[in-house]
């Protein structure tokens, strides 16, 4: 792809997923919380989070600070989801006894995917959708979250936060397909794709009971009712 090509569909990229966040309606919570750094926190609703939750945070990079928040803030266990190489070694000094890594990525089937790397090789976030057209760097091991909540014997899912390059979208496919459903779904928005299908993924959360209650740049965080909710 040429430079001006590449250009023009960033450009692109960018006007869609602001023409679906400012059309996006947003039913804020007075509970609402922001956890972690400037550049790695998410808005959560505090009430529906406690200590015996499950949180499944997707997409680690190099900033845990919301994950730990969580663990510090509501004394809950938390399962950072990332098999990029630069994210496992970040975290291999971690020793809070509640933060789990497992080294995999999230996906609409259980498979094994090649991850491209960044264009910019500062930076740590690799894409299995090729986002920015690169070579792939490595492959990995992929599950669909009601895998990995099997292996664990979980048996609810009460925060899910998916900031995986593209990825979200066969996830999210797969879990309004076929569940689980968590009470809280927070997510990036990231996928280079048509305003129209991602309102169409919005109308089927909605559908599903979801209620978007923040929206910060392409972080957009969900709630679903407990007694709507199922598995």
């Amino acid at each position: 792809m040429s430079t001006a090509a590449a250009l023009l569909r960033r450009a692109g990229v960018k006007a869609s997923r602001s023409v679906v966040r400012w059309s996006t309606r947003t039913t804020p919570r007075g509970d609402l919380v922001r956890l972690g750094s400037e550049y790695g926190g998410w808005w959560v609703p505090a009430d529906l989070i406690g200590r015996d939750s499950t949180c499944y945070l997707a997409g680690v990079g190099e900033d845990v600070t919301f994950d730990l928040a969580l663990v510090d803030r509501f004394g809950c266990e938390v399962w950072a989801i990332d098999p990029t190489p630069r994210a496992i070694e970040h975290v291999a000094t971690i020793t809070e006894p509640r933060f789990h890594l497992l080294p995999i990525g999230l996906w609409g089937s259980d498979t094994t995917l090649g991850f491209h790397a960044p264009a910019d090789p500062t930076h740590v976030s690799h894409s299995a959708t090729n986002m920015q057209r690169t070579a792939v760097s490595f492959e990995a091991e992929c599950r669909t979250v009601r895998s990995v909540m099997a292996d664990r014997g979980h048996v609810r899912l009460d925060l899910l936060k998916l900031d995986i390059e593209g990825a979200e979208v066969p996830v999210l496919e797969d879990l309004l397909a076929h569940g689980p459903l968590p009470r809280v779904l927070c997510v990036e928005l990231d996928a280079p794709e048509a305003p129209h299908r991602t309102w169409g993924r919005l109308r089927r959360l909605r559908a599903a009971g979801y209620v978007c209650r923040r929206v910060e740049g392409r972080n957009y965080t969900f709630t679903r009712e407990q007694d709507a909710a199922s598995s």
